[in-house]
């Protein structure tokens, strides 16, 4: 039986590349669309790629149209710090692009007569914690626990998982289409991810990969955190694992549709730490940013994955040390 058809948004992104090529290594045939044309080295790893907007209705009925799309990636959205600065568009992007995306799926599961399956990256950004002492006393954090974000991108996020909850179990209860095949929505809450492969893009996580990038080029960097900042962080090829991981586990095992995902939780001062044992000449110093340095100070210290690992057996490979050692500083050697 051949592979299903996987539409990936955002599939120019930190996740999506590295996507892309597990996607394609498993023998699925993958339909991208991304605000910016795919390199060379990717398209051919794709079926189809279009060039376009989410906010483009006409352009994601034509994708279904052309393609018996049966598993959507929903990568593309406005990351924390450029929400920020754009709540509107944030909101226009994260939340009525999600929504274009689930009315699509919805319509094709229709269509075929079964679920699509709707994998959809959340994050941390969804928790508030009210302060540091907080977040020390309370650690590993659940998934219905502290769901009060203080970033537009936590709420567009938090919405998109209740969007997806609604057209998964509720989706036009009353209507004549109350019995119609649903969508399959399935989000994961991920920590802030670390890529070997692809550079920082301004995430509110990401002075842990600044400060590794940074030292590998021989160039200063000024930490927008303090060193005591902590926050949970996964290395990239896990969080591609948990995706594919979530999309084949057996419907009937989820107890729910939003899952925490965890691997290892580091201060800002320890991953400076690790980077200069790794490059003695790193140039790494403290210079927190209040709002930065606040929203990171929001999110939970760990997640509770508990849930994950007992539903369809979530597992991490890369713990501190081996992300380190075996993934981050080849990768980022090689590249520079």
């Amino acid at each position: 039986m051949s592979k299903p058809v996987v539409l990936v948004t955002g599939a120019n992104g930190e996740i999506g590349r590295s996507l892309l090529e597990r996607l394609h290594a498993d023998g699925y045939a993958v339909v991208t669309v991304d605000l910016t044309p795919l390199p060379e080295k990717y398209r051919g790893l794709c079926l189809e790629t279009y060039a376009g907007n989410i906010m483009d209705r006409y352009l994601l009925d034509q994708v279904a149209a052309h393609h018996e799309i049966e598993v959507v990636f929903h990568l593309a959205a406005l990351l924390s710090t450029r929400g920020e600065r754009d709540p509107e568009l944030a909101h226009q992007v994260n939340v009525e692009g999600t929504l274009h995306l689930l009315r699509m799926a919805n319509n094709q599961s229709q269509r075929l007569g079964r679920a699509v399956r709707f994998l959809f990256p959340s994050s941390i950004a969804v928790y508030g914690m009210p302060d540091v002492a907080e977040k020390k006393r309370v650690g590993r954090v659940r998934e219905e626990a502290w769901n009060v974000p203080i970033t537009m991108y936590g709420c567009n996020k938090l919405y998109c998982e209740h969007l997806g909850r609604y057209f998964t179990n509720y989706y036009r209860q009353l209507g004549a289409l109350s019995t119609a095949a649903r969508l399959d929505f399935r989000a994961i809450r991920f920590p802030g991810l670390i890529s070997a492969e692809t550079v920082p893009t301004g995430g509110t996580s990401d002075f842990g990969p600044e400060m590794l990038h940074a030292a590998a080029q021989g160039k200063p960097y000024k930490c927008f955190v303090g060193p005591e900042a902590q926050i949970p962080f996964m290395a990239m090829p896990d969080a591609v694992q948990s995706l594919v991981g979530l999309l084949d586990a057996d419907r009937e095992r989820l107890s729910t549709t939003v899952y925490n995902v965890g691997a290892f939780s580091v201060s800002a001062g320890e991953i400076a730490a690790r980077v200069k044992r790794i490059f003695p000449k790193a140039d790494i110093s403290y210079e927190p940013d209040p709002v930065r340095a606040k929203i990171v100070d929001s999110w939970p210290e760990d997640l509770d994955d508990s849930v994950a690992r007992k539903d369809w057996g979530w597992k991490p490979a890369y713990d501190f040390d081996r992300a380190f050692d075996d993934y981050l500083v080849p990768g980022i050697r090689a590249r520079y």
